[in-house]
């Protein structure tokens, strides 16, 4: 099979694209309005930029609340979104009215974060504390604007979970961390394995 994007003449019954690019980590992300009120909400197109410094991105579909917090009031936290939690991070992702809390709505309670004002979701096993850098909107070829929004934060703290620590390493198969792929499928991350760089 070949096909344009231009044209999705793929034939399919859904858009493959995103099914393809996958796995995704999920940024599940948590901000204030200007009115100091909390938003949740998971986006499947984040993931880390760099390292040195740790910088983190994730993309909005339209000017979403999210977007529009971080913006306002300068900082985000990026949770983990785990199996353990993968029922209240998908009561998150419902759209409510701005203002609302999807903490609430999920049943989930806020802890304090150390250096920003937007709170991480208690339980979590790690959490990044992020100050915003700055949003791009896309555009496309043509220079013509799109509906996809860039933000991009520099990870200014981070908060890990002990339990999650064995032998001075993160044990990512304590956390079962989710990651989304196509359609409605997500995929747990249960089992890892090591493979050494070759020496040319």
């Amino acid at each position: 099979m070949f096909y344009e994007t231009s044209k999705n003449d793929h034939g399919l019954a859904f858009n493959p694209f995103k099914a393809i690019v996958a796995p995704r980590p999920i940024g599940w992300i948590s901000s204030l309005d200007a009115q100091g009120r909390a938003n949740l909400a998971p986006y499947s197109f984040f993931n880390a930029v760099g390292d040195t410094p740790p910088i983190v991105m994730f993309s909005s579909t339209t000017y979403k609340d999210s977007v529009a917090n971080i913006d306002a009031t300068g900082d985000f936290v990026c949770n983990m979104a785990s199996w353990e939690l993968r029922d209240k991070m998908n009561i998150s992702s419902a759209a409510i009215p701005a203002g609302q809390s999807e903490f609430e709505l999920s049943g989930l309670e806020m802890a304090p974060s150390r250096l920003i004002k937007a709170p991480r979701v208690a339980g979590v096993s790690t959490a990044l504390e992020c100050r915003h850098i700055k949003t791009e909107r896309m555009t496309d070829l043509n220079g013509q604007p799109t509906e996809n929004y860039v933000v991009f934060g520099q990870v200014v703290a981070v908060y890990i979970d002990d339990a999650v620590i064995v032998d001075g390493r993160v044990d990512v198969t304590r956390i079962r961390p989710l990651a989304r792929l196509g359609y409605k499928d997500y995929a747990v991350v249960d089992t890892v394995f090591e493979m050494e760089r070759p020496k040319v």
